[in-house]
C-alpha cells in the first residue's frame, strides 16, 4: 500500500509540475523547444504541397544581378519595370519587399549641380542646359511617377530595443491605440525605422513593414500583423498588399479589431482575437502577430527573374491580375529566413504565404483561451494516467499509456485541420510519457541488489580478475549513477562495408568473432570493460565501476596493444583469404556519467557525457589525419611519460571548446634519436603554420615529406597551407581546425 502511494506521489508530483509550466509560474525552456518541434512537425506533414499560382514572385535572383549589375539597382531601372508590370503584363498589384530609404544619386545629377555651384553658378547656358536635364536624370521622380496611380505596396521595417533612428517617411497608419478600448495589448513596439523617401512614399498606393517576429531560435513561425510606433498602429506588407489588391473591387477597404470580451475568470484572458479585412479574417496571439501558413518547401509559388521581366521574356498569363511580389532569393542580399519547412527560405516567399492564407481566409489561430484548454487536459490525462497505471500489470499499463498518447495526439490533429486551431501538445505528451517512465521504473529502482547479485551483473562488462576483486570489496560499487573521471575507447573498422560486401554471412561472423575476441582480451587484460560491440566497433571505457587512478594509462596501453594484435590477426585472416582489418582507435579522458541505464525490459552499465562524445569524435577523426590512433590533451595530460606527435587543434561537431589532439608514439624512453628530430622539425613546422609565416611551414613541412614520405600529415598541412595562401583565415583566426561533421 506505501508503495502505490508513493507512486501516486511522484505521479502527481510530475503532473504538478508541468501544471506549473503550462501557467508560467515554473517555466522550463525544454518544453518550448518541444512544442516549437511538435508544431514544426503539425505544419510539414499536412501542409498542401502545392503551387499557388495567384501570387508569383519576381526574383532579383543570381541571373538578374549578372545581367543588370549589382544591387541597388538605379530607380531609372526600378521605374522600367513597374512600368512594364503593368503597361505589358497588366499585374493587380506589386509589392516591394526591399526599402528605399536613400536617394539615388546614380544618374550624376548630384555631382552637376556640384559642378554648377562651383564653377558655372553665373553660367546661363550650363544653367540651362542643366534645367533641361533634371527631369530625365532626377532618377527617384521618375520611379515616383511610375508607381503614381497604380497598385503598388512599399515595404519598410522598424527598429527596435535602444535604435531609435527614423529615416525616410512612414505611410499612413493603420489604426490608433484609441481603437483597442483601452486594452493592453502587447504591441511590438518600435523605436526607430527604416521607411522610403517621401516622393516615392508619397505617391505609392500603400506601404507594409516586412519585419519578422522569429522564436527564440531563430526560426519564423509568424510575422506581426501590426506594429505599434508612437501611438499609431502600423500594418505588414502582406496585410498591405491584399488590402491594396482588394480595393478595385471593395474601395476605402480597412482594417478593424475584434475584441474579445470573455465572460467570468476569461476576462482576464480577453483581448484582440482577429483583424477584420471585409469578408477575411486574420487571427493573430497576444503580440498581434500571426502564424504562417506555409504551402511547402521553397517554390511553392512561381518565380519569374526580375531580369526575365525587364527584357519581356516572362509568359503574359503567368503575371495577368496576379498579385506579384519583389524580392530576392540571393545569397548575398541577406533575405534568407529559417523557417520550419526549410532551414534557408527567402524571406519574400514568408508574404506570399501570408497573402496567400488572408485570400484564403484559411490561417490557423492560436487564440489565448487554448491556455485554458491545455491546462484542462493536462488535468484530465494526468489524472488518469495516475489513478490507472498502478493498478496494472507493466504490459496493460505499456497498452494504456499508448492508447491514452494516440486519443491526445488525435484530438490535437483534428482541432488543427478542422478547426484551424493550434493546441499545444508538448506538455501533454511528456506528462503522459513522465508518468508512465516513473510507474515503470519505480519498482525497479527501489530493490535492493545483493551483493553478489551486483558483482554477478557486472561479469558481463569487465574482465573476471575484476569481478573476483568487486565480489570481494562491493562497498566501491554501486549501481547508481554518478559523475566520475575516467576514459574512454572508441574502435571502428575502416571500410567494414566493403569487408562484408566481399564475403558470405557466415563467414563475416566468423571474421567479427576472431577480431573481437583477441581485442577484448586486450582491453580486459589493461583492466578496461567492455561497454558493447556496435557492429564492427567496440566502446571500452576504464575508471569503473572500480576506480582506477591509472585509467588513462591503462587505457593508453591497452590502445597500442590492440594495434599489435591486430598484426597478428591480420596473418591468420591471409591465411584464411580474408582481407586485412585496419582501425581507427580514438582516446579521452574526463568528467562522465556512469551508472545502470536503460528501460524496464532491458538496463545496461555504460557511461554518457560530452567527454564520451568526444571520444567518439577522435576515433572518426582518425581517417582525417592517417593515423591509427588518436588521443585527446587530457589523455596525454595524464600520461605524461610517452611521446606524443601533435595532430591539430580542432574543434569538433557539437563543441564550441577546441581542443588539442595527439598520436602516442611510444614511452619517452624509448623514442629513438631519428623520430626525435622528426618530431622536433614538426613541431616548429606547426608553430610556423599557427603564426601563418606560410613559406617557413611549407618548407620544415616538405623537408620532413622527404624523410617519411608515408605519413599523410605532412602533406595535410601542406595542402592547408596551400588554401590558406588563396583564402587568408580571418584576422583572429586561433589555429583552430573546425570539423563540421561526425
Amino acid at each position: 500500500m506505501s508503495q502505490h502511494m508513493t507512486r501516486l506521489g511522484l505521479s502527481l508530483s510530475i503532473l504538478l509540475i508541468f501544471l506549473l509550466n503550462t501557467s508560467g509560474v515554473l517555466p522550463i525552456s525544454a518544453m518550448d523547444r518541444l512544442e516549437n518541434f511538435s508544431y514544426d512537425t503539425r505544419l510539414t506533414a499536412l501542409m498542401p504541397n502545392t503551387i499557388d499560382e495567384r501570387v508569383v514572385i519576381i526574383d532579383i535572383d543570381e541571373k538578374s544581378l549578372k545581367e543588370q549589375g549589382r544591387w541597388p539597382w538605379g530607380r531609372d531601372k526600378l521605374a522600367t519595370l513597374v512600368d512594364t508590370v503593368f503597361d505589358e503584363y497588366h499585374v493587380n498589384t506589386l509589392g516591394f519587399d526591399v526599402v528605399f530609404a536613400e536617394r539615388d544619386e546614380s544618374s550624376g545629377l548630384k555631382k552637376l549641380a556640384e559642378i554648377q555651384a562651383k564653377h558655372f553658378n553665373d553660367n546661363t547656358q550650363f544653367n540651362a542646359t542643366l534645367n533641361a536635364l533634371k527631369p530625365s536624370l532626377d532618377f527617384d521622380q521618375r520611379f515616383a511617377n511610375s508607381l503614381k496611380n497604380r497598385n503598388v505596396v512599399l515595404g519598410y521595417f522598424f527598429l527596435r530595443d535602444a535604435d531609435a533612428s527614423q529615416s525616410g517617411v512612414l505611410p499612413t497608419p493603420t489604426l490608433s491605440s484609441n481603437d483597442f478600448k483601452g486594452r493592453k495589448i502587447q504591441w511590438m513596439q518600435a523605436t526607430g525605422f527604416g521607411a522610403n523617401l517621401a516622393v516615392l512614399q508619397n505617391n505609392a498606393k500603400a506601404a507594409g513593414h516586412f519585419n519578422p517576429d522569429p522564436d527564440v531560435d531563430g526560426v519564423s513561425r509568424k510575422v506581426p500583423m501590426l506594429i505599434e510606433h508612437d501611438g499609431k498602429m502600423y500594418e505588414s506588407l502582406a496585410l498591405a498588399v491584399v488590402r491594396t489588391a482588394l480595393s478595385n473591387k471593395i474601395p476605402n477597404l480597412k482594417i478593424s479589431p475584434v475584441l474579445a470580451e470573455g465572460v467570468g475568470v476569461g476576462k482576464q484572458y480577453a483581448g484582440l482575437e482577429w483583424l477584420k479585412l471585409g469578408n477575411f479574417e486574420i487571427p493573430v496571439d497576444e503580440k498581434v502577430s500571426t502564424l504562417i501558413p506555409y504551402r511547402g518547401p521553397q517554390g511553392s509559388f512561381p518565380y519569374v527573374s526580375a531580369s526575365d521581366v525587364l527584357n519581356k521574356k516572362v509568359d503574359p498569363a503567368l503575371l495577368n491580375n496576379k498579385i506579384v511580389l519583389l524580392g530576392t532569393t540571393a545569397a548575398g542580399l541577406m533575405d534568407l529566413r529559417s523557417t520550419p519547412v526549410q532551414n534557408i527560405y527567402a524571406g519574400v516567399e514568408i508574404h506570399a504565404n501570408l497573402i496567400a492564407g488572408i485570400l484564403d481566409n484559411n490561417l490557423k489561430q492560436h487564440p489565448a483561451y487554448t491556455l485554458g484548454i491545455e491546462f484542462t487536459l493536462l488535468v484530465l490525462f494526468g489524472v488518469l494516467m495516475t489513478i490507472a497505471l498502478p493498478l496494472l500489470s507493466p504490459l496493460w499499463a505499456t497498452v494504456f499509456t499508448l492508447l491514452t498518447a494516440l486519443v491526445a495526439i488525435v484530438t490535437n490533429l483534428i482541432a488543427w485541420q478542422y478547426g484551424n486551431t493550434v493546441l499545444p501538445i508538448a506538455s501533454l505528451l511528456v506528462t503522459i510519457a513522465s508518468i508512465y517512465l516513473v510507474n515503470m521504473s519505480y519498482g525497479y529502482f527501489v530493490e535492493a541488489r545483493g551483493k553478489k547479485q551486483l558483482a554477478g551483473l557486472f561479469g558481463q562488462y569487465v574482465p573476471p580478475e575484476l569481478v573476483e576483486e568487486m565480489a570481494k570489496n562491493p562497498e566501491r560499487i554501486s549501481l547508481e549513477s554518478e559523475n566520475r573521471e575516467m576514459t574512454v575507447m572508441f574502435s571502428d573498422v575502416r571500410g567494414f562495408t566493403t569487408i562484408s560486401e566481399g564475403l558470405e554471412p557466415k563467414q563475416l561472423t566468423q571474421l567479427m568473432n576472431e577480431f573481437l575476441t583477441p581485442m577484448t582480451h586486450v582491453i580486459h587484460h589493461h583492466r578496461g570493460a567492455i561497454d558493447k560491440y556496435m557492429g564492427d566497433a567496440i566502446m571500452a571505457f576504464w575508471g569503473a565501476p572500480l576506480p582506477d587512478k591509472h585509467h588513462a594509462k591503462h587505457a593508453l596501453l591497452a590502445a597500442l596493444a590492440m594495434l599489435k594484435a591486430l598484426e597478428t590477426v591480420n596473418q591468420s585472416f591471409a591465411a584464411k583469404g580474408w582481407p586485412a582489418i585496419q582501425v581507427g582507435v580514438g582516446l579521452n579522458t574526463g568528467l562522465m556519467t556512469v551508472g545502470n541505464m536503460g528501460s524496464e525490459f532491458r538496463m545496461a552499465y555504460t557511461i554518457m557525457g560530452d567527454a564520451v562524445n568526444l571520444g567518439s569524435r577522435l576515433e572518426g577523426l582518425t581517417k582525417q589525419y592517417g593515423v591509427q590512433l588518436i588521443v585527446s590533451e587530457f589523455t596525454k595530460d595524464q600520461v605524461p611519460d610517452f611521446a606524443y606527435r601533435e595532430l591539430d587543434i580542432v574543434r569538433v561537431k557539437g563543441k564550441n571548446k577546441p581542443v588539442a589532439i595527439f598520436e602516442p608514439i611510444c614511452e619517452e624512453n624509448a623514442l629513438d634519436k631519428s623520430t626525435k628530430d622528426n618530431l622536433k622539425l614538426y613541431k616548429e613546422a606547426v608553430k610556423y603554420y599557427r603564426s601563418q609565416q606560410w613559406d617557413l611551414a611549407e618548407m620544415q613541412l616538405i623537408n620532413l615529406q622527404k624523410l617519411e614520405p608515408q605519413r599523410y600529415l605532412y602533406r595535410m598541412y601542406i595542402e592547408r597551407i596551400a588554401y590558406f595562401r588563396h583564402t587568408s583565415p580571418d584576422a583572429n583566426w586561433d589555429g583552430v581546425f573546425n570539423f563540421d561533421t561526425k
